[in-house]
């Protein structure tokens, strides 16, 4: 098997793992079971509505018919006044006929009242079921959130403990480095300092302004030393009058002459 084969099929089982992985995430079950049970009440709910303008034109054509039913009874009875039998039988006769028909409606209008008292019943038990399942699907999609919350940070720190090794290594190697650095900057400046290394930064003969600058610093200190000695065996301690007089400002100059 090539290179190239074996990696595409890696990479192949890696996105089919992924997808499988959020296929199975229990939140997208529980969002997609939701939307199918408010479609539903939707359904539901349009069902009643279709029902309810049935009922409706039931209702209109039972007026119309009632009216009918109303104005032929009184046809029929001026017909008997002016001496037309005749006449009021065939409106009698018409007014039966809507009758038989008005009874048909009224068979209609009642299953579709049924219907709609059965479908508005069944809408208001979805509608309680759909919002206590949203309750419960929110708290445990939020159950959920915080649990793989939870493994992360666990699998964070398991990583963090299983890698403690290399860190420390890390560690180690850094303050070798720093060691060595410091040593080796400690280095140079005594090398600087007895003049093996030349620093090209100086003026020329430095080395021998130096040298004649430790000289006459010591030169100094000698004379200071003497001055002291001098000052105990009379008027008392080193430098009083100086440090007295101007405090910091006499610190490193001559002692005045008397």
């Amino acid at each position: 098997m090539s290179d190239n084969t074996a990696r595409m099929r890696t990479i192949f089982r890696t996105k089919t793992s992924k997808v499988i992985t959020r296929m199975e995430d229990p939140r997208d079950a529980l969002d997609d079971s939701y939307e199918q049970q408010v479609k539903l009440l939707h359904e539901v709910r349009q069902a009643v509505a279709e029902v309810a303008t049935a009922k409706k034109r039931i209702e209109l054509q039972g007026e119309e018919m009632g009216a009918r039913h109303r104005r032929l009874g009184i046809q029929a009875g001026e017909a008997m006044d002016q001496g037309r039998e005749d006449l009021a039988r065939t409106a009698l006769q018409r007014r039966a006929a809507i009758e038989g028909q008005v009874a048909k409606l009224q068979d209609q209008h009642a299953s579709l009242q049924k219907q709609t008292a059965l479908l508005q019943e069944r809408e208001r038990r979805l509608a309680e079921q759909i919002a206590a399942f949203r309750i419960e699907k929110e708290t445990m999609k939020a159950t959920y959130s915080a649990s793989e919350a939870q493994v992360r940070a666990n699998e964070a720190v398991a990583g963090i403990g299983a890698n403690m090794n290399d860190i420390g290594a890390s560690l180690d190697r850094a303050r070798d480095r720093v060691a060595q650095m410091q040593a080796r900057a400690q280095a140079t400046d005594d090398l600087l300092s007895n003049g093996t290394l030349q620093d090209l930064t100086t003026t020329p003969d430095a080395d021998i302004e130096r040298q004649l600058a430790e000289l006459s610093s010591r030169s100094d200190i000698e004379r200071q030393l003497k001055a002291m000695k001098s000052q105990r065996e009379g008027e008392g301690g080193p430098g009083a009058k100086g440090e007295a007089r101007d405090g910091w400002l006499s610190i490193g100059q001559a002692p005045p002459t008397e």
